[in-house]
């Protein structure tokens, strides 16, 4: 039987993972035994040649040819990662978190089974509401769009339709003049004498 082809990384057992890791398996019999990430493919396909040696695989299906008992493969391979308890802490709390999330999905989906009319009432409340927001937002734009149109008619010496004692014409110079800064509150300082 021809040895399978390797794959883009050069050797047989390893794939390139996202974000530059490989990751090495190896088949025995009908069960694929993951033998974990590694930073380079070159330490990937040592773990899978050190695997290799140790289901008795034939050596035409090793990677490195240059070694020749299971000792030599165990020393010139990668040390395995070592799972502290941190890693089962992490472990065991992303699981119940997951847990947590499933079940919740589940609690919704029923409810929404056995409430149909809440779900209809919650749609048409979040419609109603994102077609206020829009209404409101293009009420702002047509109020922002008619004073910058009134601010340029002033500022080419026109009439404005606002009077000088409308609090609104106060609002837009204010908002759209040039020279004004933060610290400037409208008094002019004659009434610190």
């Amino acid at each position: 039987m021809p040895p399978r082809c390797r794959g883009s990384s050069g050797y047989r057992g390893v794939r390139e993972r996202p974000k530059g890791w490989y990751s090495a398996e190896i088949r025995s019999g009908d069960v694929r035994l993951g033998l974990g990430s590694f930073r380079s493919a070159h330490e990937a396909a040592r773990a899978y040649d050190v695997a290799a040696w140790r289901l008795e695989s034939p050596r035409s299906q090793m990677n490195f040819r240059d070694v020749f008992t299971r000792e030599e493969a165990q020393r010139v391979a990668p040390p395995p990662r070592l799972i502290i308890d941190m890693d089962r802490a992490d472990h065991a709390w992303r699981q119940r978190r997951l847990l947590i999330a499933e079940e919740d999905e589940r609690a919704m989906a029923e409810w929404r089974r056995r409430h149909p009319e809440d779900v209809t009432d919650e749609r048409a409340y979040w419609a109603e509401r994102t077609g206020r927001r829009c209404a409101k937002r293009a009420d702002r734009r047509r109020q922002k769009a008619l004073a910058n149109a009134q601010c340029d008619i002033v500022e080419a010496g026109g009439r404005s339709i606002f009077t000088s004692d409308d609090e609104r014409w106060d609002d837009i110079w204010l908002d759209t003049s040039d020279n004004t800064n933060e610290d400037d509150d409208g008094d002019d300082g004659s009434d610190l004498e």
